[in-house]
């Protein structure tokens, strides 16, 4: 119900009204002028003046996915149909085999996300160009019918492949977000497709390639068997990647594994969880796992029994038919065939990292086993991000690390035996149309998208049929903010000569919405039902009743889905009779005839307020144990049936110089040893912070006041530049500028600056973004193997801004 029928259905008490007036940062008096207002519009209304206290209700809900990197247990404190208070899992015990499901302070502070005064109330249609932000409001019947005229023309026009939805994580749960879009366009003959993803691209290509499979990674409760823990580029304590990651590391730690850090940033990480911080160069890893295999295998501290039984391509004797006389891995590390052997000290040039360090992790994780060598995504959102996902798998397979209890495969690591959560179990159905594009490219389908073959990472055809001439963003800012080289994009997207018609639905006016032809304003999670798994790891299920009732003319993704289906003439077929309640019992049906047995009913749920069903895990599975048992009896998914240090299918693609057929380190296409650097001296990485998850809950005060928006530098970078703490400083290259106060501190690598990512784009007159987004900076260049987003790889120039 919406605010404005609330109040005329007489249903809320002044106090209620008030109440939420202060939920949203109005002051009592202007609470009571709008009050008043509704009252002078209709005088015969009578508010109930003189109710009883309200009750005050407590209901265990899942964390609003937002793709944080965890699913979180909340408990919401409503009064009078408002929320007043979020804290979060109060389940007895803190034990290792299920442990709580504890929010971090986005989660807790999501009311001031909720009631937040730039929520979007109404449908609104564009009145000014593009991106300029300009819009008149409209009913909803004018917008959905302008929706419906807009899908039936541009079909007409140009065919279904004309059809985009694209990737976006704002909200990701079962019954809401991209996959209620996803199921009409299906229904209704299909869009173009998209596969991987601007988080997991390389990683998630690479993996396969040694192991033939993503299914990599043990139970996290194995850690507690592990000696020695390297987390490479890998910051649980900041974007979680999984709940409660931290908490099992600091277990770990707390039986004796030795814990180590390898990052160019001091991260939350390295100071609350390892016993040692590592900084190295960005986009230097693969140099430094080369060197530590060098000094493996030089100091014969390989595990050559495991690999003689259980592995391909790691010297000579190994090499698969028809690469018989290629390079193997160990002519790579002896330079046999380049003449640069891999030592710590060539690495020591690359990486930033003392050779000594380098030779002394190389001992310790391949003699304090068992081991984990856990690879965060950062170093793989990189070009030739596939290279230290590839090399940090060798890693473990040579150190015998892989099928053993402590140990960890590396790579993508999703969790054995089954792949762990993630699971999609809201029906979208089949797409009739097979096309696919990697994710990251749907600039390029929109410019050339008839001119895109396989060469460009279609999939599903020979080539693409149309430009992307329709545009629906569900839950979606990576459009524009999260996309890169922003002002690229939205030079593409001002265009309404390419993409025709842009339909953005979203719970605020978003850098993306500004673009919009149309934009639908959605309740939140709060707002409707839902229901959710793990995120990435665990093995619970996540109820997320509805809290409280949708304000202003908001509506969730669902019913605007199926409202456009309507207009459409196939709503029975998309509904299928049921609202976002029945589905939300239809999934936990499905849920327990698959994975989860034991899971209740909604019922069931509902009645006993747990908010979750989760199986404790008392005997942790580990991936590969079969394998390494009888690797004959139980091969691997690769086409050697073993771990593949030499992949023959990409040898035989024939580029070695970026697809090289062993891992390897390659200089980067932007990087301190490049001509580029005389002009652009200064590594950017673009990081996730804890006032943000990825763009969403930009603005939110609490979050602002604790984890500020800033740049942040070395003094040793900052003393030429002559910078000084808060200074605003400009930030800059070819693509873009942007102006944000610095903070200097001691724990990011010289040479490197930090600058959080999803800080929503705020261009001035001039074009120079105002706010701190990263991506004015970064490259819409991609990776070679999976097409993959290479944001990361990004130089710059740091100066103090003019005063404006």
């Amino acid at each position: 119900m919406s605010l404005k029928k609330k109040i005329e259905t007489a249903s809320i008490t002044r106090r209620s009204f008030l109440r939420w007036g202060a939920a949203v940062g109005s002051s009592a008096a202007a609470s009571h002028k709008l009050l008043g207002a509704f009252r002078r519009r209709d005088p015969n209304h009578a508010l109930v003046e003189a109710a009883p206290p309200a009750e005050e209700r407590m209901i265990r809900v899942g964390c609003p996915s937002h793709n944080c990197g965890g699913r979180c247990l909340l408990r919401v404190h409503v009064r009078d149909g408002v929320i007043v208070r979020i804290d979060t899992d109060d389940r007895p015990g803190d034990t290792v085999a299920d442990p709580q499901l504890r929010a971090c302070v986005r989660g807790r502070a999501y009311r001031k996300r909720q009631y937040h005064r730039d929520r979007l109330q109404f449908p609104m249609k564009r009145v000014g160009k593009r991106g300029e932000g300009k819009f008149e409001r409209v009913s909803w019947d004018e917008a959905l019918d302008r929706i419906a005229a807009e899908f039936e023309r541009i079909k007409k026009a140009y065919g279904n492949q004309a059809f985009y939805v694209p990737y976006g994580t704002g909200s990701y749960n079962q019954i809401n977000g991209r996959q209620t879009a996803q199921r009409l366009m299906n229904l209704y003959g299909g869009s173009l497709g998209f596969y991987n993803s601007y988080s997991w691209a390389a990683i998630s290509a690479a993996t396969p390639y040694v192991y033939g499979t993503g299914v990599t990674g043990n139970q996290r409760q194995d850690w507690l068997n592990s000696k020695y823990i390297l987390m490479w580029g890998w910051n649980p304590a900041e974007m979680r990647d999984g709940t409660n990651t931290e908490f099992f590391v600091q277990k770990a730690r707390e039986k004796g594994a030795r814990v180590v850090c390898i990052d160019p940033r001091m991260t939350l990480s390295a100071v609350s969880l390892a016993d040692e911080w590592i900084p190295i160069r960005p986009g230097t890893d693969a140099a430094m796992m080369s060197a530590m295999a060098w000094v493996m295998v030089t100091e014969k501290l390989h595990d050559a029994a495991f690999i003689k039984t259980h592995c391909v391509g790691f010297d000579g004797t190994q090499m698969p038919a028809g690469a018989e006389g290629a390079e193997s891995y160990l002519d790579y590390l002896l330079g046999t065939r380049d003449g640069t052997p891999k030592t710590p000290a060539w690495a020591e040039a690359v990486t930033g990292v003392p050779r000594e360090t380098i030779a002394r992790i190389a001992r310790e994780y391949a003699t304090m086993k068992p081991g984990v060598l856990y690879q965060g995504y950062g170093m793989q959102r990189r070009a030739y991000g596939e290279q230290p996902v590839r090399a940090g798998c060798v890693l473990a397979a040579i150190t015998g690390n892989v099928g053993v209890p402590g140990g960890w495969a590396s790579g993508i690591a999703l969790q054995a035996p089954d792949g762990g959560p993630f699971w999609l179990v809201f029906p979208t159905g089949p797409n009739p149309v097979k096309a696919l594009i990697p994710s990251f490219l749907w600039t390029e389908a929109v410019l050339r998208g008839t001119r895109m073959g396989q060469a460009d990472g279609v999939r599903g055809a020979e080539r693409l049929d149309t430009d992307i001439k329709c545009i629906w963003a569900v839950a979606c800012n990576a459009l524009i903010n999260q996309h890169s080289n922003i002002n690229r994009t939205a030079g593409i997207l001002a265009d309404e000569k390419k993409v025709e018609f842009l339909l953005v639905q979203d719970n605020f006016l978003t850098p993306t919405g500004r673009f919009a032809d149309i934009l639908l304003p959605v309740c939140t999670q709060f707002e409707t039902w839902g229901l959710e798994d793990g995120w990435k790891y665990g093995d619970e299920v996540i109820l997320m009743p509805k809290v409280v009732e949708p304000p202003f003319e908001t509506k969730s993704d669902y019913r605007i889905c199926a409202e456009i289906a309507a207009r459409l003439g196939f709503e029975q077929a998309y509904t299928e009779g049921r609202t976002e309640r029945d589905w939300v019992a239809w999934s936990l049906d499905r849920y327990r005839r698959t994975r989860f047995p034991g899971v209740p009913t909604l019922d069931e749920f509902e009645r006993s307020n747990a908010g979750v069903y989760s199986v404790p895990v008392t005997e942790p599975a580990v991936a590969f144990a079969d394998f390494r048992r009888d690797p004959a009896k139980h091969p691997l998914p690769t086409p050697s049936g073993k771990i593949e240090i030499f992949s023959k299918a990409l040898h035989d693609m024939n580029n070695p110089a970026e697809i090289p057929a062993v891992p390897k380190y390659i200089q980067e296409w932007e990087s301190p040893f490049g001509p580029e650097a005389a002009k652009y001296p200064l590594s950017a990485i673009g990081h996730h912070y804890l006032s943000r998850v990825h763009s969403t809950m930009e603005g939110v005060d609490w979050l602002e006041e604790a984890f500020p928006q800033r740049l942040f530098i070395n003094p040793l970078d900052a003393e030429p530049r002559k910078l000084a703490n808060g200074d605003l400083v400009k930030v800059w290259n070819d693509r873009g500028a942007c102006v944000v106060p610095c903070r200097l501190t001691r724990r990011i690598m010289p040479g490197v600056v930090a600058l959080p990512q999803g800080a929503w784009w705020t261009p001035d007159k001039d074009g120079v973004d105002r706010r701190g987004s990263i991506n004015v900076l970064t490259s819409d260049r991609w990776t070679p193997l999976a097409f993959g987003n290479a944001q990361h790889t990004i130089m710059v120039q740091v100066a103090r801004a003019e005063k404006s």
